[in-house]
């Protein structure tokens, strides 16, 4: 039961208005879903929320049927962990990391890190013949030890990503990767399913950045409602 915490002495009614208004339109919009989609196979308390709030970003049913979010080795359990221990946050683009909730992460003391814009990772992408995604994640591969992986973009990341892990580079404690397009988008995701790390991803080209954030901001907001 979702319930609306009293406001703050300093928060104008203007502002309270606007936040119920905004709490009203995500419940009904959450009510549509649920009559759109009343069978499905998700786990109820953990699972389908994160699916319905993938639609709700979206507007996109394909992401329960044909399309649909797969979660492989106990994700959200791992997912779970890892924000208790505090661990990083690792995306594969800015698009991704400015969709997190960035109350929730203030509130869970948690660092999100996205390195594809720094300077040294362009140079070294040409030095080395990568991508800019590929070099990112390679440069990222201690706080993504033990930490949650969000790839809503390229899916060189993810297959970086994948690499690091099969040759023991590093380990995730859970990968969300749902890059989105017509090469090797889908492929990336099948090969993700084929490692023993605990995963979020779905079936077909389908995904993108406000799919990513909208997985990690669900899980965000499940683990505050039950810590």
């Amino acid at each position: 039961m979702v319930t609306i915490k009293s406001a703050a002495s300093n928060e104008s009614p203007e502002n309270r208005s606007m936040s119920i208004r905004s709490f009203d339109i995500e419940k009904t919009s959450f009510k549509i879903i649920e009559e759109s989609i009343q069978d499905h196979t998700y786990e109820l308390q953990y699972e389908w929320p994160i699916v319905r709030r993938v639609i709700h970003a979206t507007a996109d049913f394909d992401f329960a049927t044909k399309e649909k979010i797969i979660f492989n080795h106990s994700p959200i359990i791992s997912a779970f962990k890892a924000i208790q221990n505090g661990s990083h946050i690792i995306t594969d683009v800015e698009m991704v990391r400015a969709g997190i909730s960035k109350i929730n992460l203030k509130k869970l003391n948690l660092e999100s890190v996205c390195k594809i814009t720094d300077q040294t990772i362009m140079e070294e992408a040409k030095k080395y013949n990568k991508t800019r995604a590929e070099m990112a994640m390679l440069s990222c591969r201690e706080e993504m030890d033990g930490g949650v992986v969000v790839i809503g973009n390229a899916p060189t990341a993810l297959y970086e990503t994948i690499r690091m892990i099969k040759e023991n580079l590093t380990k995730p404690s859970v990968v969300i990767g749902v890059p989105v397009g017509f090469v090797s988008a889908l492929e990336s995701k099948t090969e993700l399913l084929k490692t023993n790390i605990p995963s979020i991803t779905n079936l077909g080209r389908k995904g993108g950045s406000s799919v990513a954030s909208s997985i990690i901001n669900a899980l965000l907001l499940l683990y505050l409602q039950i810590k």
